[in-house]
């Protein structure tokens, strides 16, 4: 039957790519995608010591504080001085009395300074005693003056920063007694007022 030109013609589908005739399109290369916005990158030094999210951070180990160089950390005791003064033995206390004197002129407190005897009784120690034990060893707590004790008494004497030890009597072996005991009392400096050349041979 024929086909009335009034009627449009239809084409079989042909497989292939279709191209409208003078609209042919030259392909373009695509373009770059779009950067997807975010944080901007740090530099490392700012980046240094974060932690990165998802990774765990690096343990840290304390660092004990080390010594400075030249410092001790336990502070040791300056041991005290000692001074030989020469004297015999019959004048040793009025040699110890000068030495005091000396001390107090130098600008040291009366109350600084203890004095021990070897033999007799200092006669300061004499008169006071002759009151009462007492009143005497109330003295030394008060401690505004100078205090005078037998070396045999030592022990109940407290320490001072100066010992003056009067070599006028009694035996070698109490000397020797008396010499480390009247050191443990001495904080700064102890005088030793007694014949120089027994006092090197106990000491």
């Amino acid at each position: 039957m024929p086909h009335s030109s009034e009627e449009p013609k239809i084409h079989p589908n042909v497989p292939g790519p279709r191209t409208a005739a003078g609209t042919t399109r030259t392909p373009q290369n695509p373009r770059p995608a779009a950067p997807v916005p975010g944080p901007r990158p740090t530099s490392p030094r700012a980046d240094r010591g974060r932690p990165v999210p998802g990774r765990p951070a690096p343990a840290r180990t304390a660092v004990p504080p080390q010594p400075t160089a030249g410092r001790s950390t336990a502070r040791t005791k300056k041991a005290p001085q000692i001074q030989l003064v020469a004297a015999e033995e019959a004048t040793a206390v009025e040699v110890a009395d000068e030495t005091v004197d000396t001390l107090l002129d130098e600008g040291r407190s009366p109350a600084d300074v203890l004095v021990l005897t070897t033999g007799d009784q200092h006669p300061w120690a004499q008169h006071e005693l002759s009151f009462g034990e007492e009143p005497y060893w109330r003295q030394q707590a008060e401690g505004e003056d100078v205090f005078y004790a037998h070396a045999t008494a030592v022990e109940r004497t407290t320490a001072r920063p100066v010992v003056v030890l009067v070599v006028n009597g009694g035996t070698d072996e109490e000397a020797a007694r008396a010499l480390p005991l009247a050191l443990a009392k001495a904080s700064s400096r102890l005088i030793v007022c007694g014949d120089p050349q027994r006092l090197r041979s106990l000491l």
